[in-house]
């Protein structure tokens, strides 16, 4: 009655969904064995059978399961066709087909007999499977799909039911007998219900007495097919006659080089640096190197860069290493089909050539572009395409052949090995490897086999995923790593597992050690030299291709075949036509300068690049696109100011064309863009439209593990506690790790400060150990500088001669729409790519948005690039230092130096630009001092005062030195260039070259060597600091704008900046505290005023941008705007009614009133949380009237059905509640907002804070600073928490916020509980702390972090009363008049006390301070008397 079945097979199907007449697909019974019991569950039948397997073989992987060999299966096997005739008589007799996981089970048999006669006669009988979610949910185990239980294998069913092991799993007979213990105890105590059986409910009558041991059969012995299969073997291997090859045997004198090799470039999978894999191939001698990454192509240049560049600086001894460029690509059936995960087979391929390479890279980007899906795939119809010069291994495990062996059969094998000898020819190769792996020693038998039948070479590798063997281990980490688990999971396959290597042989090994290990086959390793020599070196770098620019026809020239007339040509016609517009008349001077740069340009061959350039720029300036005055050296080029492509004249600044294009180096010119932020991606749009969107690409970045984040991702691997782990990272100065332990002691303190020495000393120690914080610290530094991830380049764009993959390989990148180039910024330009860079600076965003803000308010069309530059409030702005918002000018440094400065033209501006940076800050003073007349403007020679006149004597800019090269020693402009980029970039050698060619100069044209060595020496020791005046003038420029505007249209060019900035809070506070400094008021948001951002109202107030306001979209805030142009709303009912409901929710207006934003209707912010009658707040009854009123509109059913107009036209009224208390309604807007806007909390408590605290939060940011000292803060609680330890002691962590920042706090201890009563939200508190050593480690002696200490919290609030010990005010007497006096009098004579007030007395036009006590006045501090005295503005000071 009841069957009960399972099978062992040769594998899982590849498609479960396939048919099962899809016979490559399902794979073969070798074990069948099932029982039949009555319907009393007895077992009245027995069977089982090996079967012999007949046109394929059984696969390594599937015997390692269940241990049924093919020489066993062969031996003792019976034909499948006898087996499915016995199990059909059994099931003829049966009324149902069970098994545990049946519908496996029933696929292979019917598979099976559909191979035979083609009917299944298993089709549509009724079933009952012990594998279902009602097991599952008996069993409860967890790590089930959508957070259910999962299915229970057998084993795991068993051993719940029965409460012992089932051992003998993959046993077909053996699991039939669990399979029928399990089945028959669930069925006797009901707990499946199979479908099968709704209709056979007197079976559960009929087993609910069963003796369970009848349904065992009897007698049954399982034969052990392990040992079975494992004796075979054994025997086979004892016949084997094959003497071992001896030393002697061995050749000495062949090529070798490893085939198989990954680097870092394959990420997070290797932990190989090419230079690390160049020095292990020069110790040992090899005599060529290959990189063979996972589908990218991504270390091809540096690799090659690397190789060439030492096979140019061969020392003695050391001999040629050819460079092998490869790629481990995975080859699946389909590379387009993305139904079914398919990641194909591992195959590497090398290039014999460079159009070996191109294919290679076709190959990589197509992977990559059309067929990633789960991993990067080709298919083998692609590599039909762009099969030529590759070279073709076969792989590893993961490769097609080695892979059907372990998983499908000797015989599925042989037909992929036909396949690729078929299309490859010789340049196949059969790879075998031995990393001491029981898979691979099955395997390589079965190859060698192969080779001589196919004639096919083998080669031998070993997969080298880390460099040496003391690396397995932080490899082994790196997988954890990208694959987010703990070193301490095991490494395995399934649930509770995690992937990994399985042994420490995976590391680049010597020739003699190859040689040991393929000793037996010797071949394997002297094959390796015909691959060597079957390969060409070859170079990637190349001269840069230039995409073709279409001239207009009248310009096109005869005989042109790279269109180089042509276009230097038209390049000339809008140069000629640009200086006309921009000079009027052109002088003969200016003629030269054009000419001169135009011969320039065609005799390097760059027309084409200006042209390119100037046409995307002007493309720009159309599109409304905001595009800046200039970046770079390529202001100082004429021809580009023509162009329109900068904005600065460089006749006007003295800047050089050759410091841009130096006409005795040909290099491409560099023309970085800037644009506004908003108008970059259209830019970007329009180039990609113009070229094609497959010649337009982005540049791939390498984002590697810094010190840091490789202390921090080892960390958590090797799960070293965060805290433990965010101490040791603290320790790390700016600095990589390797160095940290490999410098000396003297190094090390001459590169860091006193407090990062004394850190690093502690590292160094931590390092020497050997717990886990040691191990963490010593794999880390392994890891250091390894790839972790890949992003795109900011700005960066590639633009190609025709499609982007016939130049360089290509990926795609989850941030970009665009292609991206796999390989990165260091080396695309010298792989024979266009590189442009395309910048968004938000500063001309800013500049934008406050010129439409102008025009909107005053109806005035500005123009930035037309600004005079004389403009006196603009210079009064600079001399005052007020530059917060000044793009280059901002910092406080800054600011001080030109309150000093005090500028007075636009080449200050220039010069300042330049000086501040290190190196040339000390030259601050000097240049300030000469500027105001206090120190004497010298010249080492007379003729210096040309080009250092502007500069008050000092060089400051490297077209200086630049020019004075050539006036003093006759350098010419290329050999001037040459010498700025010398000094520069401190090539000592080129400067030695130059040196002497100065000095000869300068003594034909009549200097004494004395002068010339001087002004040598301090051109050296200032040309590396020197700057690009092109660049500092272009950057003055946008810097002066920026000031202009904030000069002339304060309020507008600050609301732009806080719109610009609306996304970090932090910096909204801080340009709002400047907003306040300079008197302008900043209002919340307002519906009948506010845009999406900041905007400036009639009274010159700014309006917070409702953009601002968490959940309010840009559509809510369209639609609030665009609906109140004719009229403001009234109410909140009105404005219900106006808007588009759909784009505006009930969070928009709750979100909308916290913030202020409905303040206007002057009713209270509670009113309209207060709920009605109904339960419905007047928000939501706002929002149901307002969708009534504009359905009656829509649908013009107004008065129909009995709806009264009136009643939709008169709005309802709110009624009157409890406002919310002060401190509530601020914390509600900051919650929507992100900061206090109406007011702040500690508003009323400024004098205290001003007067009795000794320093804010920010100062906490860096404890090591504060250690040992005591100090007040004080602030608002903004959030606390009452937690309890694991040793049951009480602590609290709380949120603590002042007007500048917040702390979180921990408190403890004693602390705690003599506290914990004013720890509670919203409360205001002076923390008195201090702040102490670390505490030491018992076990370690480490000292941890600093830690604050609580000497006293108390309220705010009383504490003028209680700390005010005298008054002192502060009086100039210069200024003061008797009125003041009297006045002064009378305020201190209504506050008489017994605290004394004193007097500092000071007289700011002749300079002298006396300080004084009162000795008939005494007061009460009180807070009105503070009040009282700032009114009339007296300054105090209270200790």
């Amino acid at each position: 009655m009841f069957l009960i079945f399972d099978t062992e097979t040769t594998g899982l199907p590849k498609k479960w969904s396939a048919p099962l007449t899809d016979f490559d697909n399902w794979p073969r019974a070798i074990q069948v064995a099932w029982q039949v019991h009555d319907e009393k569950g007895i077992c009245v039948s027995n069977q089982s059978y090996i079967i012999h397997p007949k046109g394929f073989t059984i696969p390594y992987d599937s015997e390692k399961i269940h241990g049924i060999s093919t020489q066993l299966a062969k031996k003792i096997g019976v034909e499948v066709e006898f087996v499915l005739e016995k199990f059909k008589d059994d099931l003829s007799k049966s009324k149902f087909i069970c098994g545990h996981n049946l519908n496996f089970d029933e696929k292979i048999l019917g598979s099976e007999y559909l191979r035979i006669d083609g009917k299944n006669p298993l089709q549509d009988f009724p079933k009952i499977d012990t594998c279902t979610e009602e097991t599952a949910q008996i069993c409860m185990l967890k790590g089930g799909r959508g957070r259910r239980f999962k299915l229970p294998t057998l084993i795991e069913l068993y051993s719940h039911l029965f409460n012992q092991k089932f051992e003998s799993a993959h046993n077909a007979s053996a699991d039939v007998e669990a399979t029928a213990l399990c089945l028959f105890k669930l069925l006797k105590d009901k707990k499946i219900h199979p479908a099968s059986l709704s209709d056979n409910e007197d079976i559960y009558m009929n087993l609910s007495d069963l003796d369970l041991e009848k349904v065992k059969a009897q007698g049954i012995d399982h034969l052990n097919l392990f040992e079975e299969s494992k004796k075979l073997k054994s025997d086979e291997q004892i016949d084997k006659t094959d003497s071992p090859i001896t030393n002697e045997e061995l050749k000495q004198d062949f090529e070798f080089a490893h085939l198989h090799a990954y680097t870092q470039f394959s990420i997070l999978q290797s932990t190989s640096r090419i230079s690390d894999l160049l020095k292990q191939c020069i110790d040992f001698s090899h005599d060529a190197i290959a990189i063979t990454d996972k589908s990218n192509l991504m270390g091809a240049f540096h690799f090659i860069k690397t190789l060439k560049n030492y096979n140019e600086n061969l020392k003695e001894g050391q001999k040629y290493i050819k460079p092998i460029v490869g790629c481990e690509l995975n080859v699946c059936e389909n590379h387009l089909d993305k139904s079914n995960r398919d990641n194909g087979y591992q195959m590497v391929f090398l290039a014999k050539n460079k159009n070996g390479f191109r294919n290679l890279s076709k190959l990589s980007s197509i992977a990559n572009i059309e067929g990633f899906y789960y991993v990067p795939r080709i298919d083998k119809e692609i590599l039909k395409t762009y099969s030529e010069d590759l070279i073709v291994l076969s792989g590893g495990l993961n490769g097609e052949i080695s892979s059907k062996i372990l998983n499908q059969g000797e015989e599925k094998a042989e037909e992929s090995l036909k396949w690729w000898i078929d299309n490859f020819k010789d340049d196949f190769y059969l790879e075998i490897q031995n990393h001491k792996q029981e898979n691979e020693d099955y395997i390589i038998p079965i190859l060698k086999d192969f080779s001589i039948k196919y004639g096919v070479k083998l080669i031998a590798t070993n997969n080298s995923y880390y460099t040496s063997k003391s690396e397995a281990n932080a490899h082994d980490i790196l997988l954890c790593v990208r694959d987010g688990e703990k070193q301490s999971v095991p490494i395995g396959k399934g649930r509770g597992f995690r992937y990994g290597l399985p042994n420490e042989e995976y590391y680049y090994k010597s020739k003699d050690e190859m040689l040991k290990i393929f000793s037996d086959i010797p071949e394997s390793i002297y094959n390796v030299s015909e691959i060597i020599d079957k390969v060409e070196s070859f170079d990637l770098a190349r001269e840069v291709l230039l995409p073709d620019f279409k001239v207009p026809e009248k310009f096109l020239q005869k005989d042109d075949f790279d269109n180089q007339k042509g276009q230097n040509l038209y390049l000339r016609h809008l140069t000629i036509e640009g200086v006309k517009n921009k000079y009027g008349k052109m002088s003969k001077d200016l003629e030269e300068r054009v000419d001169f740069e135009l011969d320039v340009i065609a005799k390097t061959g760059y027309p084409g690049y200006f042209l390119i350039v100037q046409d995307f720029i002007n493309a720009a300036r159309e599109m409304d696109v905001s595009v800046g005055p200039g970046r770079g050296s390529a202001a100082g080029s004429v021809v580009a100011y023509a162009l329109g492509i900068t904005s600065i004249d460089p006749i006007k600044y003295n800047l050089l064309f050759e410091r841009f294009l130096n006409p005795d180096r040909v290099s491409l010119p560099d023309i970085d863009i800037d644009f506004d932020d908003d108008g970059r991606n259209k830019v970007i749009e329009y180039v990609v439209d113009k070229y094609g969107s497959d010649q337009v690409a982005q540049i791939i970045t390498y984002g590697r593990m810094a010190a840091k984040s490789s202390i921090r991702d080892t960390g958590r691997v090797l799960d070293l506690s965060l805290s433990e782990v965010d101490r040791i990272s603290k320790l790390v100065p700016n600095m990589k790790l390797n160095d940290i332990f490999s410098m000396n002691e003297s190094d090390l303190k001459s590169e860091l400060r006193t407090d990062e020495f004394s850190r690093v000393t502690e590292l160094k120690k931590l390092f020497k150990a050997s717990d886990l914080s040691a191990q963490t610290l010593q794999q880390a530094s392994l890891l250091e500088g390894s790839l972790r991830n890949t992003g795109i380049h900011a700005c960066g764009v590639i633009i190609t001669p025709s499609n982007i993959s016939e130049f360089v390989p290509i990926t795609r990148a989850k941030d970009s729409d665009f292609y991206v180039t796999q390989f990165d910024n260091s080396v695309v330009e010298d792989a024979g790519l266009l590189k442009m860079d395309f910048l968004g600076l938000k500063t001309l965003t800013i500049i934008k948005d406050t010129v439409k803000l102008i025009k909107y308010k005053y109806d005035i069309d500005l123009d930035p690039e037309k600004f005079e530059l004389d403009d006196k409030k603009t210079y009064e702005l600079f001399q005052r230092g007020e530059t917060v918002g000044i793009f280059q000018y901002e910092s406080p440094g800054m600011q001080k130096y030109l309150k000093d400065l005090k500028p007075t033209d636009f080449n200050d501006l220039i010069a300042m630009n330049a000086l501040y940076r290190p190196g040339p800050l000390e030259y601050i003073p000097s240049y300030i001092s000469r500027k105001n007349g206090s120190e004497p403007i010298t010249y080492d020679i007379p003729e210096m005062e040309e080009f250092l006149q502007e500069t008050y004597g000092i060089t400051v800019y490297q077209e200086q030195v630049m020019s004075l090269s050539q006036k003093i020693s006759g350098f010419s402009k290329g050999e001037a260039d040459l010498l700025r980029k010398a000094m520069g970039k401190k090539i000592f050698s080129l400067i030695e070259k130059l040196k002497p060619k100065f000095m000869k100069g300068g003594q034909e044209n009549g200097y004494t060597i004395e002068v010339l060595e001087k002004v040598w020496k301090d051109w050296e020791a200032f040309a590396s600091y020197a700057f690009n005046k092109s660049h500092s003038t272009c950057y003055a420029l946008i810097g002066y704008q920026t000031a202009f505007l904030k000069a002339n249209y304060p309020s507008e060019y600050m609301a732009a900046v806080l719109s610009n900035n609306m996304n970090d809070i932090k910096q909204v506070s801080f340009f709002m505290e400047e907003c306040k400094r300079m008197g302008i008021t900043v209002l919340g948001p307002d519906i009948n005023e506010s845009y999406y951002k900041f905007n400036v109202n009639d009274d010159k107030a700014i309006r917070f941008g409702m953009g601002a306001v968490k959940g309010v979209g840009k559509g809510a805030v369209e639609t609030i705007v665009e609906n109140r142009k004719d009229d403001k709303y009234d109410d909140i009912f009105d404005f219900a009614k106006r808007i588009d409901l759909r784009l505006a929710n009930k969070k928009t207006f709750e979100n909308l009133v916290l913030a202020g934003g409905l303040d206007s209707f002057k009713l209270n912010r509670s009113q309209y949380f207060n709920l009605d009658n109904e339960g419905l707040s007047y928000i939501e009854k706002a929002i149901k009237f307002g969708s009534k009123y504009q359905e009656s509109v829509n649908s013009s059913q107004i008065n129909l059905f009995g709806e009264d107009s009136n009643d939709m036209s008169i709005n309802p009224v709110i009624p009157e509640c409890d406002e919310w208390i002060n401190l509530e309604k601020l914390k509600k807007e900051r919650e929507v907002v992100g900061i206090y806007i109406s007011a702040h909390p500690l508003d009323d408590f400024i004098r205290e804070l001003n007067n009795f605290t000794s320093t804010g939060l920010t100062t906490l940011n860096d404890l090591n600073k504060l250690v040992n000292k005591d100090f007040y803060v004080g602030g608002i609680i903004n959030e606390v928490e009452h937690l309890v330890s694991k040793t049951g002691n009480g602590f609290a962590i709380f949120s603590f916020e002042d007007f500048n920042d917040q702390y979180k706090f921990r408190i403890f201890g004693e602390e705690y509980l003599k506290y914990k009563h004013l720890l509670e939200e919203n409360k205001i508190l002076r923390l008195r702390l201090t702040v102490r050593e670390g505490w030491v480690n018992k076990d370690t002696g480490r000292v941890g972090e600093p830690r604050i200490q609580f000497l006293n919290v108390e309220l705010m609030d009383g504490i003028i009363d209680s700390n005010s010990k005298k008054i002192t005010l502060r009086v100039d007497s210069s200024a003061i008049v008797n009125d003041d006096i009297k006045k002064l009098k009378s305020t201190l004579s209504k506050f008489k006390g017994s605290s004394p007030v004193y007097f500092d007395i000071h007289d700011s036009k002749n300079e002298f301070k006396l300080n004084m006590i009162s000795e008939d006045t005494k007061v009460n501090i009180s807070k009105e008397l503070l009040i009282s005295l700032e009114e009339d503005e007296f300054l105090y000071k209270l200790n």
